[in-house]
């Protein structure tokens, strides 16, 4: 019994150690994610994945249209949101 102990002892232990360094900082930050992308609302200054800044301008359940420096209004999915400051 002892030695079945000691065999998967290092395998519990390197699974544990992944967890708390890898897998559950990652589900935090998607959980934040995911609540930023559910509070935004219209006038929040935005960042989307592809790097684009600009303001929401109007916002639905699915799509975000987000207005640029220049005035240019273009749609994006909610996803599409990395990162947000309220104004």
């Amino acid at each position: 019994m002892m030695e079945m102990l000691g065999t998967l002892l290092p395998i519990i232990l390197m699974f544990a150690v992944l967890y708390f360094l890898l897998i559950r900082p990652q589900q935090k930050q998607q959980k934040a994610v995911r609540q930023m992308q559910e509070e935004l609302k219209k006038g929040d200054k935005v960042v989307t994945i592809g790097g684009l800044h600009g303001i929401v301008d109007s916002i639905d359940e699915e799509k975000v249209v987000i207005k640029t420096g220049d005035g240019t209004r273009l749609t994006f999915d909610r996803r599409a949101i990395r990162e947000a400051a309220a104004e």
